[in-house]
């Protein structure tokens, strides 16, 4: 064997010298592009941010200061008054209670609803599922507002009018959900589903046991946002309720509104008292929201 044929170390230390520099180039290179995103998502949630704040520190003003000029952001003397007079001049017990009553059994049916329809959807292949997908996929390029009558005259038909019940049950299907359930039981295995039938389960058994647990991230996920558009609704319980016992919080904080002047203290406070549940639901429920292992069960 020749000199010529025999390693050198210099070399093979210049060679590792080589490979350890490597990942750091890589990484400099990930965070340069990190760091343009997260600015960019920083400036955005300064902008959602910045008019949330203002309106929450706004309602600690008194009347007199909101609208001082110059406007400031910061309150001179922090006042709760128009919490208390917001909640002594309307019925906001009663109010919460109506609308948890409505948003809590107007949920639990939409998470239901929708997790059976998109499992149906995913999993059997059949033309006529794929044509109802579509008419359900149809009802969101109708604006709400188009469908308010007809949805009226049904409800109102069924004599459901003036109770909870015409509130509930015209908002338990959406497209929202089916579409969520339906992607996501897409994703999962249809092996997973095939071995549970080899196994002897039954199709119930395979939606209650193995699908229905798989999908509690987009059950939650819809919680969350049924709960909130059942909050928020306004245009519909406002033409279906009378009765002042059954008002929801939207609708009791219109009845604040006086027809010739606003008191915009009172306004704002009763406005951000009605925001105080959904930003407690959201705390608690926003940490199970997480993905979910959908190839548990599966062998490699």
């Amino acid at each position: 064997m020749t000199t010529t044929d025999m390693p050198r170390p210099v070399d093979a230390d210049a060679g590792r010298a080589v490979s350890k520099k490597r990942p750091r180039s890589s990484g400099s290179g990930g965070l340069r592009r990190a760091v343009p995103a997260t600015t960019l998502l920083w400036i955005l949630a300064c902008l959602y941010g910045l008019p949330v704040l203002w309106f929450i520190l706004s309602s600690l003003k008194p009347s007199s200061d909101l609208f001082s000029y110059p406007l400031t952001l910061v309150p001179h003397n922090p006042t709760l008054s128009g919490f208390k007079a917001a909640w002594d001049s309307a019925n906001f017990s009663q109010y919460f209670i109506n609308t948890a009553i409505v948003c809590v059994i107007t949920t639990i049916l939409t998470v239901g609803v929708s997790c059976c329809t998109g499992y149906a959807l995913a999993k059997y292949d059949n033309k006529w599922l794929k044509v109802f997908f579509l008419c359900i996929l149809a009802t969101t390029m109708l604006p709400s507002e188009v469908m308010l009558a007809p949805e009226f005259l049904v409800v109102r038909n069924l004599g459901l009018y003036n109770s909870f019940a015409g509130i509930i049950l015209p908002a338990v299907l959406t497209a929202t959900g089916c579409f969520m359930f339906r992607q996501f039981f897409l994703t999962v295995p249809d092996e997973l589903v095939e071995a549970a039938r080899i196994d002897g389960a039954r199709e119930l058994s395979i939606f209650l046991r193995i699908m229905v647990p798989l999908s509690r991230p987009i059950m939650l996920t819809l919680a969350i946002l049924s709960f909130q558009w059942r909050w928020n609704d306004y245009i519909w319980p406002l033409l279906m309720l009378n009765d002042p016992n059954k008002f929801t919080v939207q609708i009791g904080i219109q009845s604040i509104v006086g027809a010739q002047n606003i008191n915009w203290s009172v306004l704002l406070g009763a406005s951000v008292i009605s925001m105080i549940p959904l930003i407690a639901i959201f705390l608690v429920f926003q940490r199970y929201v997480m993905g979910a292992d959908i190839n548990a069960g599966l062998k490699d």
